[in-house]
C-alpha cells in the first residue's frame, strides 16, 4: 500500500486521548471496552438492544432518584423539627386495630405522630415527615422526568404536555402507593428502627412507582414511528371528510372540515419532523460511537501485538513459550488487518452519515422556526 495513503488512514484511526488522571483513564478504558461489546451486540440484535437500552437507563435513573428520596426521608424531617413532627396530619384516618394500647389507623395522606416509650414526640412522623416525603419525591421527579425524556426515551414530543401528564401520573401513583403504605407503615413504626423503616418506605414506594411509571413513560413518550403513522391515518380521514364536505356544497360543513384538515395536517407535520429528528440523532450517535468503538478495538489489538513482540524480543521464553508467542503474533497480525478494515469502514460510514443526518435536523429546525415566525 502507498505510504501516503497508509499515513492518511492511520490519521483517521487515531483514538481520543485518555485522561491524564489515572482514575479517569481507568474508567475510560472500561467505557471503550464496553462500547465495543455493546455495538457489536447492537448490530446483531437491533430491536432487543433498543429495549435493553430503554430498560437499563430507566432502571439506573429510577434507582438514582430512589437513593435521593431515601436521603430526603432521613434528613428533611430533622430540618422541620419536633413542632411539625408533633403536628397530626392524616387522612382519611380509618382505624384498623389497637396494639398494646396504640390505635393503628390507615391513611392515604399524612402520617401519625411518632413517640418514644416515654410518650415524647420524636422525629419520623406527623406533618414534618409528610412534608419531607412529598418534597423529596417531587424533587426526585423533577430530576427523573428530563433524564427519562431526553436520554432513555429520546422523546421529541411537546415537553409541557408530557410534563402535565407526568405530573398527573405522579399524583395518582403517589396516592396509590400511599394507600398501600398506609396498610403496613403504622405497624412498622411500632416495631422497626427509623433507618429500616425509612429504607422500606423508600423501596416499596420506589419499586411500585418504578414499575408503573415505565408503562406511563411508554404512553407519554410514544414511539415516533407509531405516532407518525397514527397522525397520517388521521390526516387521511380529515381529507376524506373535507372532500365529502366540498361535494355537499355546504359552506358551514366545508369550513369545519377545512379547519379540521389544517389541524390534522399540522399534527402530521410535527409528528413527521419528530420522526426525522429522532432517527437522524440516533443515526449520528450510532455512527460516531461505532466508529470510536472500532478505532479503540483496532488500537487494542495493536497494543496486544506489541506486548507479544516485546515478550519475544526479551528472549526469556523457553522453546514452547517462544512457539506460542510466535503463533499469537501471527494470529494477532491477521486479526489486526480485519479490525483495521472494519474501523476504516466505520469511519467512512460516520463521515458520510453525520453531515447528511445533521442536514435533516437543520432542515427541521428551519421549518419550525419559519412556522413559529408566521
Amino acid at each position: 500500500m502507498d505510504e501516503k495513503i497508509l499515513l492518511e488512514e492511520e490519521a483517521k484511526l487515531q483514538p481520543k486521548p485518555l485522561s491524564q488522571n489515572a482514575f479517569a483513564a481507568f474508567w475510560q478504558r472500561i467505557w471503550r471496552w464496553w462500547q465495543g461489546v455493546w455495538y457489536g451486540f447492537s448490530e446483531k440484535h437491533v430491536k432487543l438492544s433498543a429495549w435493553i437500552y430503554k430498560i437499563a437507563f430507566f432502571f439506573i435513573f429510577s434507582m438514582s432518584v430512589t437513593v435521593l428520596q431515601y436521603i430526603g426521608f432521613v434528613a428533611l424531617p430533622y430540618a422541620f423539627g419536633l413542632e411539625l413532627a408533633g403536628t397530626e396530619f392524616v387522612w382519611p384516618h380509618v382505624k384498623l386495630t389497637t396494639i398494646d394500647g396504640n390505635d393503628i389507623y390507615w391513611n392515604i395522606l399524612g402520617y401519625n405522630v411518632s413517640r418514644n416509650a416515654a410518650g415524647e414526640v420524636i422525629i419520623g412522623g406527623g406533618l414534618g415527615y409528610f412534608l419531607a416525603y412529598e418534597i423529596t419525591v417531587f424533587i426526585a421527579q423533577c430530576i427523573n422526568f428530563p433524564l427519562q425524556r431526553n436520554i432513555t426515551f429520546r422523546s421529541h414530543g411537546n415537553p409541557w404536555w408530557q410534563a402535565m401528564w407526568y405530573f398527573i401520573g405522579w399524583v395518582l401513583v403517589s396516592l396509590f402507593c400511599n394507600a398501600i403504605n398506609g396498610l403496613w407503615i403504622p405497624f412498622a413504626e411500632l416495631y422497626l428502627p427509623a433507618a429500616v423503616y425509612n429504607l422500606l418506605v423508600t423501596f416499596v414506594t420506589g419499586g411500585v412507582s418504578m414499575v408503573i411509571f415505565f408503562f406511563i413513560f411508554l404512553i407519554i413518550f410514544p414511539d415516533v414511528d407509531k405516532t407518525e403513522r397514527s397522525r397520517a391515518a388521521k390526516l387521511k380521514a380529515a381529507k376524506e371528510k373535507l372532500d365529502a364536505a366540498e361535494k355537499s356544497g355546504n359552506a358551514e360543513e366545508m369550513q369545519k372540515a377545512q379547519a379540521a384538515y389544517e389541524k390534522a395536517a399540522l399534527a402530521y407535520d410535527v409528528a413527521l419532523e419528530n420522526k426525522k429528528v429522532f432517527h437522524s440523532e440516533k443515526a449520528i450517535s450510532s455512527a460516531r460511537s461505532l466508529a470510536e468503538a472500532k478505532i479503540n478495538g483496532y488500537h487494542g489489538m495493536k497494543n496486544k501485538l506489541a506486548k507479544y513482540q516485546t515478550e519475544l524480543k526479551e528472549g526469556n521464553a523457553d522453546a514452547q513459550k517462544k512457539a506460542e508467542l510466535e503463533k499469537n503474533i501471527e494470529e494477532t497480525k491477521a486479526a489486526i488487518e480485519k479490525v483495521r478494515g472494519e474501523a476504516l469502514e466505520a469511519v467512512a460510514s460516520r463521515d458520510e452519515i453525520v453531515p447528511v443526518e445533521q442536514a435533516v435536523i437543520d432542515e427541521v429546525k428551519a421549518a419550525r422556526a419559519k412556522r413559529a415566525a408566521a
